[in-house]
């Protein structure tokens, strides 16, 4: 779409025309010498007077290229534009941070797969934490892995095709057996100062006890209520389950009521489920769609065009010019030898 971005300028066009008819001509008046005797002077040199008074002629294609020049002039002066199609972007409302359990023990084939079939509690996790994401289009996601220490796998990101790439890589026991819950929340931490969203949140999943972090998770917990974190937990494994293979989830619910979030229990792949379309609907998305429209600057084509024919206007009449005044030399030339001869023969 083209479009003027002063197109009150166009009122100017008429200017020269309103000039011309309203304002009196241009004098200029010079000295000069006043003589009585004046006629004696100019019979005895052969001379005819003229009239003192000169108006400057302008040929035809003066006439023709003047207004268009300044057509030209005043349409560069409105900035023509053409203005593309709108482009679209969108600002996120949330930034989640995904902080996944991978220690050995996420290797346990407790779950079961929509055909009956026993898999790896990694395997349902990687699969439901995947759909999660491609829910979420509009918030920037982050992903932390953690075993015996944590690590960043992505940073706050739009891009979900590669955070699901590497999801799809993440296995069990890449990040060590152990479990520290409490240094992967203190990393999460370190990772929300890069984000400017209004709600931030970390889905905290874990089927494991802390098992000695540097920051306990009560405190890490504490730390991030402190940075308007929230963290939602989520529980693998089965809560009326003893010895080593029971998750605390008295501990985990300290973490979420310290920082006003929720704790879901993931005995199953249904249950698992069930806990991150619940975790979809507690964090809505919220997000902005900024809409520009770029421009593009047209002003230097009639400038361009001005300018070129007043450059081929001056140089058509130099050549025009020199072409008379050769001609006018070369029959001066021919009158002196006319002359010469006509003597001759007298």
């Amino acid at each position: 779409m083209y479009r003027l971005e002063y197109p009150w300028l166009l009122a100017l066009l008429p200017l020269p025309l309103l000039i011309y008819w309203l304002l009196p001509p241009y004098k200029e008046e010079q000295d000069s010498l006043r003589l009585t005797f004046f006629h004696y002077i100019s019979s005895n040199l052969g001379l005819t007077p003229q009239p003192g008074a000169v108006v400057p002629k302008t040929n035809r294609l003066q006439k023709i290229l003047a207004p268009i020049c300044w057509c030209f002039i005043i349409f560069a002066l409105a900035r023509p534009q053409f203005i593309e199609p709108p482009v679209q972007k969108i600002q996120p409302g949330h930034d989640l941070m995904l902080a996944l359990d991978i220690s050995q023990s996420m290797e346990t084939p407790d779950f079961r797969a929509p055909d009956g079939k026993r898999m790896r509690r990694v395997d349902a996790v990687k699969k439901v934490v995947s759909e999660f994401i491609r829910k979420r289009q509009h918030d920037r996601i982050g992903l932390i892995v953690f075993g015996q220490a944590a690590y960043p796998v992505t940073p706050f990101t739009l891009d979900h095709a590669a955070g699901l790439k590497i999801l799809s890589q993440i296995d069990a026991g890449m990040a060590g057996p152990q479990t520290m819950i409490g240094d992967a929340i203190g990393l999460a931490i370190k990772e929300f100062p890069q984000s400017d969203a209004k709600q931030r949140v970390l889905i905290l999943l874990t089927d494991g006890n802390d098992t000695g972090s540097v920051m306990p998770p009560r405190k890490a917990a504490e730390i991030a209520a402190q940075n308007n974190i929230t963290i939602h937990v989520v529980g693998l494994g089965d809560p009326h389950a003893t010895g080593e293979d029971k998750v605390d989830y008295n501990a985990l619910n300290d973490i979420a009521k310290a920082t006003g979030g929720q704790v879901f229990h993931g005995e199953n792949r249904v249950e698992l489920e069930k806990a991150y379309a619940t975790l979809d609907k507690i964090t809505p998305q919220n997000f902005k769609t900024l809409s520009y429209q770029p421009k593009r600057e047209l002003f230097m084509i009639p400038l361009a065009a001005a300018v070129l024919l007043l450059i081929g206007y001056h140089l058509l009449m130099f050549i025009v010019s020199l072409i008379t005044r050769l001609f006018s030399h070369h029959n001066a030339a021919d009158e002196t030898a006319a002359s010469d001869v006509f003597k001759v023969h007298v």
